[in-house]
């Protein structure tokens, strides 16, 4: 951890200075210099994404504005990366909303089991005003939401076969750091164990943990299908990721590079929906070569395994928010 603020700090002149719009003497420099710090491996879609919008800000600025990707947790883990988002030391993070609820609460309700109906649904609310109100529900707290970025829907692997909530008795099953994803687990029968994603291999390889829970593209690029035979699509969960700006440096923005910068990241995330729709198909097609095996559960068990989450909201804000979008056609 040192070793790390020591890292940002080297930098935290330079992204402030720049993303005030203090130009540089050299007129090679970008006038703006973003850096954005992720854990994700290179060939996942959300950083093909996050490349792609880097790109797209070059253009629409002609070079006078430039963002640098920084994957595989090089500035962090997601909590750190948010943590340097909130003193200035870092520009941009993409994370999980369930890392962002220890920031911001209301991101739990993404972490309500079986909230959406289906992949339709889920766009329609993170694209209208309950997406829109939640991409800024964390400004109080420094971090202004840029956009979500589609991380399907999550389900558990394993060691051996899990074909009802009975089978998550005993387990001890990854999760992120989130108040919501122990919840579920723990209501479901398992034994939740949180544990920072770059250390899930080692710890799936060595038996500290015995399964997980994510997104195809995710089982996949992170090589846990070498370790985990199994994969059961109960599609608890929608995460959707998420692309948080420091507010300080987004205040710092001259309005004209705010606008370039929004403009560049509403299109990565059109790119991203389509990059990500074929990495799915292609994902599992990979791990099933591989000597997975995907198995599609009754969802029913599952649901009413978590529906005792849902009857702990009512009467709050969180309930009202679940009424909300299940309203939303």
């Amino acid at each position: 951890m040192k070793k790390l603020v020591i890292s940002l700090r080297c930098f935290v002149c330079l992204a402030l200075a720049i993303s005030a719009g203090c130009k540089k003497e050299d007129a090679a420099e970008p006038e703006v210099l973003l850096k954005l710090g992720h854990s994700l491996d290179i060939t996942h879609p959300v950083h093909k994404a996050m490349v792609y919008m880097a790109k797209k800000v070059a253009e629409k600025s002609s070079g006078r504005m430039k963002v640098e990707v920084f994957p595989n947790e090089q500035l962090g883990t997601e909590k750190e990366c948010i943590e340097a988002l909130q003193l200035g030391y870092l520009a941009v993070t993409k994370t999980s909303t369930a890392v962002m609820e220890g920031f911001v609460p209301r991101m739990r309700i993404f972490g309500i089991p079986y909230l959406f109906r289906d992949s339709e649904h889920y766009w329609d609310v993170l694209k209208g005003p309950i997406g829109k109100e939640l991409l800024l529900a964390g400004q109080s707290k420094g971090l202004r939401g840029l956009c979500f970025y589609d991380a399907g829907s999550r389900s558990f692997y394993a060691k051996k076969e899990i074909k009802s909530p009975e089978d998550l008795k005993g387990l001890k099953i990854r999760v992120m750091k989130s108040v919501m994803s122990m919840k579920m687990v723990d209501t479901m029968g398992g034994s939740p164990t949180p544990i920072a994603w770059g250390e899930l291999y080692t710890s799936l390889d060595q038996g500290v943990v015995d399964a997980a829970e994510n997104n195809p593209p995710s089982f996949r690029t992170s090589r846990h299908y070498e370790v985990c035979k199994y994969y059961t699509l109960d599609e608890h969960t929608r995460l959707p990721d998420i692309l948080i700006i420091s507010v300080q440096v987004w205040d710092n923005l001259k309005p004209e590079f705010q606008q370039i910068l929004q403009e560049a990241v509403d299109e990565s995330v059109e790119y991203q929906r389509k990059i990500w729709a074929e990495a799915e198909e292609s994902d599992m097609k990979i791990v099933q070569e591989a000597g997975v095996q995907v198995s599609y559960p009754d969802k029913k068990p599952f649901q009413a395994s978590v529906r005792s989450i849902w009857e702990e909201f009512e009467g709050t804000e969180i309930g009202e928010l679940i009424k909300q979008i299940q309203e939303v056609k």
